[in-house]
């Protein structure tokens, strides 16, 4: 077996960087699983977060004897001095980190240095408590610690980062800094300790603070850029493992395959556990889809390299905070495991597991943006319903481009007009088409061309153009899809389905109609839905056009935190500039940011270096033009409006946590999609 565990971010938003370690399979597993379920962005130990946190008591607080250790230094002079007072996360595995809690009394004359003794203190508060240098450690003596200018005490953790080689010291992401609190510890760390060492910034605050101060230092995003290990969505998971090198491969993947992808694709079938070559979002469809199926996905630097010794073979996989591990399974285990269901075969309808809307096909009206709300889930879909309903709590500072929902019933007419029932039941009579990806693949794409040459009623037609012109201007549109398949409370169908965009002429409307009401059957949906026990015949697509805009910004929002959900202060934001369309695909890194409602912080994953934006071409779809390169996509500014927006989102649905997608049009944000954000683990 072969396990790769490296950086990740832990308690102190340090990162390690350790090779390939071989060791026991019984013994790595069960460590693995003792461990917590760490985010990917790191929360330093603080008297905030952990004040009622239970410690461990009696034996269980020190599992290893220690020799005498003085309460604290006032330098570290050696690195015998920091081992001596270092706490250690995850001891005695290939991950385990080193870090030194440091208080600097500023009152004192001179001002003193104190590192403490972690393993015994682990807290600040409690070494001023049991030490008494405090006369006071009361909640709001101690707040002024983190967050007032004439502060008596700078709280801080000096950390190992392995990946670049340097100590670091840090403060609390919500510590309120200024550039004389910033000076003064820069020259007590300095002169206190006996190797050099640099500034790591935990918030955009703590950058502003050391440009201007001119302290050289390291900043999260630059440490997070260095991993070559993320993990999106953890579990376990056994399979077969397939390199897949190109979308031939990803669409002949099996539910049985563990995915190891050189890039991030666009739309992927169920399988049972994905690895990808390059760093996606948080909010990729292929993740999302991850989290909804609740299966492993993890980015893993050269995870083609790492693992072609197992291609083709039966692994168990484990995806965990601290790494991944991989274990070939015996003969005698693969022949135990416990037979899978063929999900693909009549569409993967599993009798009574349909989770799909009921529709209503009595209502045949199109339906006005102004006039939706969520009970109209039935008669068009989730999307537009949920549309209707933002709208109508008219959230500050937000609008939703109008639109007009054409319902499950015109989706239903046309294809009953059209036998799409006997074309169906003939597809899926040809030999292979439910036991080999490729023949039900090209089958599909046969179906998906004769839906789009098939004639509409000219009457329908007629009223989709009527109501664009009279309701929309006859500008351009996104024409969109709002299946009864997809933004349900657990099944979220990111990326199944088709949306053509910027349509501006009465003919192209139709046609893109038509290709939303096809994509019902594009590859991914189909196995998506089979995996989900959805039966095509419960299946119908409702479409949203809706007025199109060329933003300055967009991107993806979640109202938690998608790497840990025991924080539910924190708002997920991911953005890039112009249409938002390429935040979603997550072929490209885009801007991350996680801001805290608790600790006023905003903390960046990754800023976004594209040089190109997709914005609305004149004579219809996208293209691509140049952007100053960068530029920051997300003030702070923005960033907080936003996360207030996405708040009052989710207080519109009944306080359910919300995938957002948005975009800026000026000073306003416009909303464009909410559905639940669905996450599962196995």
């Amino acid at each position: 077996m072969k396990n790769q565990n490296n950086a990740r971010p832990v308690g102190t938003s340090c990162f390690q960087n350790n090779s390939v370690t071989a060791f026991c399979v019984a013994a790595a597993i069960a460590m693995l699983a003792a461990l917590p379920a760490a985010a990917q962005l790191a929360r330093k130990p603080s008297y905030y977060q952990q004040q009622n946190q239970p410690q461990p008591e009696g034996p269980a607080a020190q599992l290893v004897p220690r020799p005498a250790v003085p309460s604290s230094l006032p330098a570290l002079r050696s690195q015998a001095d920091f081992d001596q007072l270092a706490r250690v996360y995850d001891a005695d595995t290939p991950m385990q980190l080193a870090h030194v809690l440091f208080v600097i009394d500023r009152q004192a004359k001179p001002p003193r240095m104190y590192y403490i003794d972690t393993p015994r203190y682990q807290l600040h508060v409690r070494f001023l408590r049991d030490t008494r240098l405090a006369p006071s450690t009361v909640k709001r003596e101690i707040d002024r610690n983190y967050l007032a200018p004439d502060r008596r005490f700078l709280f801080g953790t000096l950390s190992w980062q392995q990946n670049i080689g340097s100590f670091t010291y840090e403060f609390w992401e919500g510590d309120k800094l200024t550039a004389p609190l910033l000076r003064q510890a820069e020259q007590q760390v300095r002169a206190s300790f006996f190797g050099p060492v640099k500034f790591k910034t935990n918030s955009t605050l703590h950058e502003r603070v050391a440009k201007e101060t001119g302290i050289d230092f390291v900043s999260q995003e630059a440490l997070i850029r260095e991993q070559p290990f993320l993990p999106m969505n953890l579990g376990t998971a056994t399979g077969r493992v397939r390199i897949v090198d190109d979308d031939a491969g990803i669409n002949a993947l099996l539910p049985d395959d563990i995915a190891v992808l050189r890039q991030v694709p666009i739309g992927l079938p169920p399988v049972a556990a994905v690895l990808t070559e390059r760093p996606s979002t948080a909010l990729s469809h292929v993740n999302l889809l991850a989290k909804g199926w609740g299966i492993p996905n993890a980015y893993v630097r050269d995870a083609a390299a790492v693992l072609k010794e197992h291609a083709g073979q039966w692994v168990a996989l484990k995806v965990a905070s601290s790494g991944y591990q991989v274990r070939r399974l015996t003969p005698e285990e693969v022949a135990a495991l416990p037979p899978r269901a063929v999900r693909t075969a009549a569409a993967g309808a599993v009798p009574g597991s349909s989770r799909a809307i009921k529709p209503d096909l009595r209502e045949s009206r199109l339906l006005p943006l102004a006039s939706l709300r969520a009970r109209n889930s039935a008669q068009c879909g989730v999307k537009a319903a949920n549309l209707g309903a933002m709208q109508a709590a008219h959230i500050p500072g937000t609008s939703v481009p109008d639109g007009f929902c054409i319902p499950f019933a015109h989706y239903d007419s046309f294809m009953r007009a059209n036998g799409l029932a006997d074309r169906i039941a003939r597809m899926q009579q040809q030999p292979g088409f439910a036991s080999d990806p490729k023949v039900r693949q090209k089958a599909l794409a046969q179906l998906r061309d004769e839906i789009v040459q098939w004639p509409v009623d000219a009457a329908t037609a007629a009223g989709w153009r009527a109501a664009w012109q009279s309701q929309l201007g006859g500008g351009g549109v996104f024409v969109r899809s709002s299946s009864n398949s997809e933004d349900l409370p657990g099944f979220s169908g990111a990326g199944l389905y088709t949306t053509v965009p910027n349509v501006k002429t009465g003919d192209a409307l139709e046609v893109a109609v038509k290709k939303v009401w096809a994509s019902v059957f594009n590859p991914e949906a189909w196995e998506a839905r089979a995996a989900a026990g959805f039966g095509a015949e419960s299946v119908l697509m409702g479409v949203f056009v809706q007025t199109a805009i060329d933003s300055a910004n967009a991107g993806v929002m979640i109202t938690r935190d998608p790497f840990d959900a025991g924080h539910p202060h924190i708002t997920y934001i991911s953005a890039k500039r112009g249409i938002g369309i390429r935040v979603v695909e997550g072929r490209r890194v885009a801007e991350q940011v996680m801001y805290s409602s608790w600790s006023k912080a905003i903390q960046v994953l990754s800023r976004s270096a594209e040089d190109t934006a997709l914005q609305l071409d004149k004579d219809g779809g996208v293209k691509e033009v140049p952007v100053e390169a960068g530029r920051n996509v997300l003030t702070d500014e923005l960033v907080v409006r936003l996360a207030n927006v996405g708040v009052a989102v989710k207080r519109t649905f009944n306080g359910v946590d919300q995938d957002i997608e948005w975009a800026t049009v000026g000073d306003r944000i416009v909303l464009l999609q909410a559905r639940p954000y669905v996450e599962r683990r196995r």
